[in-house]
């Protein structure tokens, strides 16, 4: 299993699973798309949306985990 850390790029952890988008966009990362997204870190993307990467970090690794 791979596990998600701050510095997982969002194009990584969208190809390690694209099912985790939504999570991105229930806490407004609808840029997802982006070509410049997928080299953002989720802490620098988490800095832009003003939203807390460790709980974001563990929701994802929560989620595949299950």
């Amino acid at each position: 299993m791979q596990k998600v850390t701050k510095s997982t790029l969002i194009g990584e952890l969208l190809q390690m699973d694209a099912d985790l988008a939504p999570i991105l966009l229930e806490i407004g990362m609808h840029c997802l798309g982006c070509p410049s997204s997928q080299k953002e870190s989720l802490e620098e993307a988490c800095a832009v949306h003003n939203t807390s990467v460790d709980a974001l970090v563990d929701k994802l690794n929560a989620a595949i985990a299950s």
